[in-house]
């Protein structure tokens, strides 16, 4: 727990926290691929390898290369995409989609960062138009992400103008720390990949949150705090107390949930098979 309330004559402090798998429970951009497809914005194919991409990010972790197939794989499909239907499928189903999946435990840590005074800030490789508005449900004092190039028509062209990874997001840990007047020595940060490993060690409180085969080795040798966040919890069923839904609700959530990705991967496999066949 969190007791400790900033000095009003201390240097302002912050707490750092990735997103995807720290935060909420899967990857966020990811996420909203039904409300894509819905929206017209990508086909079923699209929708089926993205459902293959969640799995093997939750299953695994994603390490650098997955990372950058991935980041090459969405450039390329949200290309054409126009923003502000973008934001606006983001806005219309934020609450359906993240909501649920929002960990208490994160949620709960937010809460004591904020009441000891310090700043919180997201800091993500998903797309601006997804992190930002999840920010503002978090209750988040300031947002980094990765922001696409928007053409004079107001669509994506495709092309990346920050991208928010790796050592990108340790840079821009330090370049708040200098416009914000943070003591990075006595900030927090929280992350479940070994890719964040700069962002962590820029700080004087780094955590492993969730972590990667890599990142937990990594923090046991340097002997950083590890923690575990599993308990997804809608954000407005969260009391004073920090009460819980019965945990058989959250089981069977998670049992749909897993049935629903493996039920699509199925299907696919079955019609690559019959594909082969009739060829």
């Amino acid at each position: 727990m969190l007791t400790f309330v900033e000095n009003c004559f201390s240097p302002r402090t912050a707490a750092f926290f990735d997103l995807d798998k720290t935060v909420i429970a899967k990857s966020s951009t990811l996420t909203f691929s039904k409300s894509f497809y819905q929206g017209g914005l990508i086909n079923r194919r699209a929708v089926l390898r993205t459902a293959y991409t969640q799995f093997v990010f939750l299953a695994g972790g994603a390490d650098h290369d997955q990372m950058e197939r991935m980041r090459q794989y969405l450039s390329a499909l949200c290309k054409g995409w126009n923003v502000q239907q973008v934001k606006e499928l983001v806005a219309e189903t934020l609450h359906d989609l993240i909501d649920p999946i929002i960990y208490d435990e994160a949620a709960t840590l937010i809460e004591e960062h904020h009441t000891a005074g310090r700043d919180v800030v997201i800091v993500s490789t998903s797309g601006a138009e997804v992190v930002e508005p999840i920010g503002e449900l978090l209750g988040a004092d300031r947002v980094v992400a990765t922001r696409m190039v928007i053409g004079d028509d107001g669509c994506f062209t495709g092309e990346i103008e920050y991208y928010a990874y790796g050592p990108t997001k340790a840079e821009a840990v330090k370049a708040l720390a200098e416009s914000e007047g943070y003591d990075l020595s006595r900030c927090y940060a929280y992350s479940d990949s070994i890719t964040d490993v700069p962002m962590l060690e820029a700080v004087g409180h780094p955590h492993a949150v969730n972590p990667d085969r890599a990142l937990r080795r990594e923090a046991t040798l340097r002997e950083w705090p590890i923690l575990v966040f599993d308990r997804p919890v809608r954000l407005k069923q969260r009391l004073p107390a920090f009460s819980m839904p019965p945990r058989p609700a959250l089981v069977a959530a998670a049992a749909l949930g897993a049935a629903a990705i493996t039920a699509g991967l199925v299907w696919y496999a079955n019609r690559r098979r019959s594909a082969a066949a009739a060829t």
